[in-house]
């Protein structure tokens, strides 16, 4: 049984109802039964507020973008932006920048960007979030 908590605790929520679902099985089946079927509509909802929440969001991304303010439909362009000079600096005329300078006699010590920060905002925004990773490893299609 100890072993189902900390399945709970580390594994999920729903692989720890599985686990629980299987300790019960052998002891009382009508139990397991009805567990199962509670993991089952859990399961259904969350699935269903997932897709209602996606589908507010598209509606609320689709009426930024349409916004004619710069400060409504802008946001996100401006970030992506950000992100991808703050990437192209560290990645690309950081070190032609270092190599040059080098290559001059006169080495510099070009700086260096937060990368953990950046990454993160830019992943943030491109939707490489480890919920999506989880549910194509799961094979859940969640509205996709």
């Amino acid at each position: 049984m100890a072993s189902v908590v900390t399945n709970l605790l580390t594994g999920g929520l729903l692989q720890g109802i599985s686990g629980l679902i299987n300790t019960i099985r052998g002891k009382n089946p009508g139990d397991a039964e009805k567990l199962a079927e509670l993991a089952a509509r859990y399961n259904d909802e969350i699935l269903a507020a997932d897709a209602a929440v996606r589908h507010d969001q598209s509606a609320t991304n689709t009426a930024e973008a349409a916004s004619p303010n710069i400060f409504v439909a802008g946001w996100r362009p401006f970030i992506g932006w950000v992100c991808g000079s703050g990437l192209a600096c560290q990645f690309v005329v950081g070190p032609f920048v270092t190599w040059i300078a080098a290559l001059l006699g006169r080495p510099v010590v070009f700086p260096t960007l937060d990368m953990g920060t950046l990454l993160t905002l830019l992943l943030g925004m491109l939707g490489l979030g480890g919920m999506r990773t989880y549910e194509k490893v799961n094979g859940i299609n969640a509205g996709h």
